[in-house]
């Protein structure tokens, strides 16, 4: 039995195909489809059921498989600590981070961290909360930056900054008057929202005091949910409606016009919990430090604590 062989196992049984397995593992078919018949053939079982597609495995395939993974675990494991000892940084790290962070974190930090640690490969994916949690729980991504919830999946989190909210109106809104608004100031049905699954469609919500059911009045006349904050940021433009804008968003806007319809809020201020979230197995812990560095190197100090803020989870 080798370490190769069980890398060959868990491949096949991550992407159900042989094919697909050797392809990613960068050997040919041929060769991986024998390594696993000797190691089955030294094993006396069969470990995947061949004639299923995609390929299935067998109930003691399944457990020899689990098993497989805790041996790399701890192999990686090894090398980790040998890379703390050596004050080595190298290696890969999957983060995951939600949509409405990433654009405008990691144009701040992403060059700096490269250039300080060019032997850490980051394999960065802009997906949603919910994605990104049950993605840790698969194995999938290593750590999430994500705006912390009252319940995170059971992962530990790790807070990185507090984000206030502003609100971005339409050129001829009512609350232009004002110097600054409070959430009593605000009328769900005047909102853009992103699509269902983005946490800052509840966030905004909550901010609002309201929850989905009572958006949509019957005077409504678009009904438009979008995936990307740009595109409601020139709907607004349009005076289509108002949306809420993450606070690190306003140093991409440069245009005097727009920074003009930017309303911050009264005390309380409304706020989101920017952290890291990952599996009490994970064990980069000098890489996830690194990053966290980087991070909060370009975070303004006031984000750093939460001063006079509600935080919206």
């Amino acid at each position: 039995m080798t370490i190769i062989q069980l890398e060959y196992l868990i491949a096949v049984e991550k992407y159900g195909s042989f094919s697909e397995a050797a392809k990613n593992c960068h050997v040919t078919q041929p060769t991986l489809s024998m390594q696993i018949q000797k190691l089955e053939e030294e094993l006396g079982v069969k470990i995947f059921k061949r004639d299923k597609f995609p390929i299935a495995m067998t109930a003691i395939g399944e457990k020899i498989i689990a098993q497989a993974k805790q041996i790399l675990k701890e192999k990686e494991r090894i090398n980790i600590l040998l890379q703390i000892e050596k004050g080595v940084f190298a290696g890969t790290l999957k983060v995951a981070i939600i949509p409405t962070v990433s654009s405008y974190l990691l144009p701040m930090f992403l060059r700096n961290f490269i250039n300080k640690f060019p032997e850490v490969e980051l394999i960065i994916d802009e997906v949603t909360t919910d994605e990104i949690i049950n993605g840790i729980h698969k194995g999938n991504f290593d750590i999430g930056i994500i705006a912390l919830r009252s319940s995170n999946g059971n992962l530990i989190t790790e807070t990185l900054y507090f984000e206030p909210f502003v609100a971005f109106l339409p050129p001829n809104h009512k609350l232009m008057k004002k110097n600054r608004i409070s959430q009593n100031d605000l009328n769900v049905n005047d909102f853009l929202l992103l699509k269902e699954g983005h946490c800052l469609r509840e966030q905004t919500l909550s901010v609002c005091k309201t929850d989905a059911t009572d958006w949509v009045s019957k005077e409504t006349k678009v009904v438009f949910e979008s995936g990307n904050l740009d595109t409601l940021i020139k709907l607004v433009e349009q005076n289509f409606g108002m949306t809420l804008l993450p606070y690190l968003s306003l140093q991409y806007i440069k245009d005097r016009k727009k920074l003009k319809q930017i309303k911050e809020f009264v005390k309380p201020v409304p706020k989101r919990e920017i952290g890291f979230v990952y599996s009490n197995t994970f064990i980069k812990k000098h890489l996830l430090e690194a990053l966290k560095g980087e991070i909060l190197n370009v975070i303004p100090d006031e984000l750093k604590e939460n001063k006079d803020g509600l935080i919206i989870r």
